[in-house]
């Protein structure tokens, strides 16, 4: 993309930047900021999390780039099941965070969120079976646990029959050790990994030091459309397509990504728009039955005016596309 690359002011001229209200707190926020990048294939998404530096969001920005100036590949379905996302709610609210979703057959349950407990989890784990007995359960640690806390959590937690731990522990290795550690103490729990790949200069390492059994892959984080299937087609390994609490716009280009995948077995991480209270569309991409439709978002103009960020934080997000775009330069060249 280096000879396409756009010219930052280009950029800046159609971008966008939305503060959204989210219904429950997530990765510890109760709002979400995006930019949105408009370009001549549609709109694009920018979105890294606020603490990432330039380095790991330049690839953000290349995947908001690519959805602007490029057509989504050609689909291989037009819908994509998708599952529920519960939040480390207590377990008195899982019913009614659930109760967003329609008819869920998959849920993802966070963990080992900061200040919590495993018993904690535990319930809220106990409550989502005990509401949804057929649905296929999975959790998330977001590497929240050490080699120690992953193994007890892990052993209490395969009793609601889960469908796969994702990110346990951090890092590579630290999840080799405790598939190993796992599987030799004859449980069979599948282990996924998602910072693993996104946070590390060579994601196709999970697959060859056998650290997972399968991988989590995130149209923003990891670049875009391109590179994800790149990094699918050489990992050997069955994928997850995630999102990044993205907006609808973010959404679209993730599931563009699911769609265009040839093999996809396992239920897809994109039905967070309904975390979101207030989308950038008056038609957010919601999931019917657990399915998602596969299809472009345009941001409505009057939203964009209604949900437009402070002026303070707008200069904030133009700064650091300027400096992402230097970063991403630097990368190609």
């Amino acid at each position: 993309m280096s000879a396409d690359l756009p010219d930052v002011n280009e950029l800046l001229q159609h971008a966008h930047v939305v503060t959204l209200p989210l219904k429950v707190k997530f990765r510890g926020v109760t709002q979400r900021e995006v930019m949105l990048i408009e370009g001549p294939a549609g709109w694009g998404e920018f979105s890294p999390f606020l603490e990432y530096g330039p380095a790991e969001a330049a690839r953000w920005l290349q995947a908001g780039i690519e959805a602007a100036y490029r057509p989504f590949p050609e689909p291989r379905r037009q819908q994509i099941p998708v599952n529920a996302t519960l939040p480390a709610v207590p377990a008195d609210q899982v019913e009614q965070v659930l109760a967003n979703y329609d008819d869920p057959h998959t849920i993802k349950i966070k963990v080992a969120e900061h200040g919590q407990s495993l018993a904690d989890d535990l319930a809220r784990v106990c409550r989502t079976r005990e509401l949804f007995p057929r649905a296929a359960l999975r959790v998330d640690a977001n590497a929240g646990w050490t080699h120690e806390q992953a193994l007890a959590a892990l052993e209490q937690l395969s009793e609601y029959d889960l469908q796969y731990a994702e990110q346990p522990v951090p890092g590579i290795h630290g999840l080799a050790e405790l598939r190993a550690a796992l599987r030799q103490r004859g449980n069979s729990l599948k282990i996924a990994a998602d910072e693993a790949v996104r946070k590390h200069d060579d994601p196709l390492e999970v697959s060859r030091v056998g650290a997972a059994d399968l991988m989590v892959i995130k149209a923003q984080p990891l670049g875009g459309i391109a590179a994800v299937l790149e990094i699918a087609r050489r990992a050997r390994l069955d994928v997850v397509v995630s999102s990044a609490l993205d907006s609808s716009v973010g959404l679209a280009q993730a599931a563009a990504l699911a769609a265009t995948l040839e093999s996809l077995p396992y239920a897809c991480g994109l039905s967070t728009s309904s975390l979101f209270e207030r989308d950038v569309t008056g038609e957010p991409l919601h999931a019917t039955a657990g399915y998602l439709p596969v299809r472009r978002v345009a941001p409505d103009r009057s939203l964009l005016n209604a949900y437009r960020a402070e002026p303070e934080r707008e200069r904030w997000w133009q700064q650091r596309l300027i400096r992402c775009h230097e970063e991403f330069h630097r990368s190609v060249n």
